[in-house]
């Protein structure tokens, strides 16, 4: 008897030490356990107390209740390249990824089966009605504001009927057709070379400002151009040049006859004199031409004086009478009559 007894107690004991056992669990510190009683989590639409257990050591009813535990790291997620039109009709594929993490484990085990499936087939779609929705420029030039608008529209889908946190949704790559790329290229080389002529004018055109600049300055002071024709030929001379040509400005020549004390500009009065001068003379050969056909003259002396060449500013050559004021000029008619040729 009391070997059966002693045979019954450690079968009891050894009963206990498997339930004990086998209803103690770890929860880490980066999970929670949510427990099941009886298949229920709630109790009266409510949630049933102890359901959810926090990190560390606990203990549940081995048959009556199933422990599930739910991390609540951030979980990373890639997302597949989805290929789509842009809204400028433009073929791209567009890949992204996604941080989420579990805010609430009782939703994010009951309410959906497979979170982190639902949360990549979700960002799936919601990429793709992004990708439509938006031009190629965004979505190469505009990826933070892409990137908040993706954000927004998956953790309005998840956070409420899931639990399930959205953090933060990066655009990996956007690739794009090889013709768009090499029209890109072709664009992106046009518009440096248009800028680098703009720069070149705008570079050409101080220079010229500047130069007519200096020339104003040096045109004051006819001294600075002849120093800075010296300081020319210095610099030319520096070269180790066996041939020096030295170029001769007419501004020196200038300022040569203005330290003699001499003028190279004309009066005016020169001026209108010359032109008169020539007005008298074009009027001396029409005469002559005239007298020419009308008569012949016998000897150097009968050549009438010439209407226009007397200058009146000329003074009078000594022996040489001027004539008088009733005189007539040119080929007189008496002249004619004693012709013994007329």
């Amino acid at each position: 008897m009391e070997g059966l007894i002693l045979i019954i107690l450690l079968v009891v004991l050894g009963v206990a030490g498997m339930f004990l056992l086998s209803s103690i669990r770890v929860v880490q510190q980066f999970e929670h356990g949510i427990v099941f009683r009886l298949g229920k989590v709630q109790r009266g639409g409510q949630l049933r107390p102890g359901a959810v257990r926090a990190p560390g050591l606990t203990a549940i009813i081995p048959v009556l209740e199933r422990m599930q535990k739910v991390s609540r790291q951030t979980i990373t997620l890639d997302v597949p390249a989805q290929d789509g039109i842009t809204q400028d009709n433009v073929s791209v594929r567009v890949d992204a990824v996604v941080y989420f993490r579990v805010i609430d484990p009782v939703k994010a085990i009951v309410n959906v089966q497979h979170y982190g499936y639902a949360v990549s087939q979700v960002s799936q779609t919601s990429l793709r009605s992004v990708i439509g929705q938006s031009d190629m420029q965004e979505l190469l030039g505009e990826r933070a504001k892409i990137n908040a608008y993706l954000r927004e529209i998956i953790d309005e889908i998840t956070e409420g009927p899931w639990g399930v946190l959205i953090e933060r949704v990066e655009i990996k790559d956007v690739s794009l057709p090889e013709g768009m790329k090499r029209s890109m290229a072709r664009q992106a080389e046009a518009e440096r070379e248009r800028r680098a002529r703009i720069i070149t004018a705008d570079g050409e055109f101080q220079a010229s400002k500047r130069l007519a600049a200096a020339a104003e300055i040096m045109s004051e002071d006819p001294a600075a151009l002849q120093l800075r024709l010296l300081q020319t030929v210095v610099e030319v001379s520096a070269e180790k040049n066996s041939t020096l040509i030295m170029p001769l400005p007419v501004e020196v020549l200038r300022f040569f006859d203005r330290a003699a004390g001499g003028t190279t500009r004309e009066s005016k009065g020169d001026k209108e004199e010359r032109l008169a001068l020539g007005e008298r003379l074009a009027k001396a050969e029409e005469e002559l031409a005239k007298a020419a056909e009308q008569t012949t003259l016998e000897s150097p002396d009968d050549v009438p004086p010439v209407i226009g060449l007397e200058d009146p500013k000329r003074e009078e050559a000594p022996g040489v009478s001027a004539p008088q004021e009733d005189q007539p000029r040119g080929i007189s008619s008496t002249r004619h009559e004693e012709s013994p040729d007329s």
